[in-house]
């Protein structure tokens, strides 16, 4: 479970609300991931120019995003617009947060660290998933998918499919879900968890206690393959 084709997992969809945002990182560079109030999401780089302040400490003005030290606003292309001690000032273009490319796909917000990028080598998936949770793990993201085979849900059998090098289709029993992979740091991971369809609210806390219970069991596991774990 890793990137696919560059593109990372960084947030589910719906933890991302319009006119808030969210630091995270990708193998230890600090992104912030915010919604601007029209719904479109973005992934920056999470520093301010002025004085490095985290962006993702900020907050969210209609298509702007304000640095909380000193309020200067970034447009949603990451340039600076309006430096509020110099008001009448014409910013320079050179005042510019790098941006990345973002597609939201299965319910989740993926992001590419570059400009653009192909969007193809996503996974193929609906857009019809019910979000459970972000589940952050102590143990590096690619020594997580061959475990899951031996984290089933009530006990029931479990399958998996690649979706793509970030991704896997994780079912068990009549319960399926998105299971997405982001490397956080060395030893440290996200699994960003989407059931695929509706489930109900009954459903929806039975899958996020498994994903619990899965987080103990995989930052417990040996290296060796696991005992099955309900």
């Amino acid at each position: 479970m890793t990137a696919a084709s560059g593109w990372t997992p960084v947030a589910l969809s719906a933890s991302i609300e319009a006119g808030t945002s969210a630091g995270t990182q990708i193998n230890g560079f600090e992104i912030v991931v915010w919604r601007d109030n029209s719904g479109n999401a973005h992934v920056w780089e999470d520093r301010c120019p002025h004085r490095g302040m985290r962006m993702s400490f900020g907050f969210v003005r209609g298509d702007h995003i304000a640095c909380l030290y000193h309020g200067w606003q970034y447009d949603t292309g990451g340039q600076c617009r309006y430096i509020p001690a110099h008001p009448d000032l014409e910013v320079p273009s050179t005042i510019k947060i790098p941006s990345y490319a973002v597609t939201e796909r299965g319910g989740v917000i993926w992001t590419c660290l570059k400009e653009t990028a192909d969007a193809s080598a996503l996974p193929a998936i609906s857009d019809d998933v019910t979000p459970i949770r972000s589940l952050y793990i102590d143990r590096p993201v690619e020594a997580i998918a061959p475990l899951l085979p031996c984290l089933p849900i009530d006990g029931a059998d479990v399958s998996m499919e690649t979706l793509s090098s970030g991704a896997v289709l994780f079912t068990s029993g009549e319960v399926k879900l998105l299971i997405a992979g982001q490397s956080v740091a060395a030893d440290k991971s996200a699994l960003h968890i989407a059931a695929i369809g509706a489930v109900d609210a009954a459903a929806r806390k039975s899958i996020a206690k498994w994903a619990e219970n899965a987080r103990r069991a995989i930052e417990t596991a040996p290296v060796t393959p696991m005992a099955k774990v309900a």
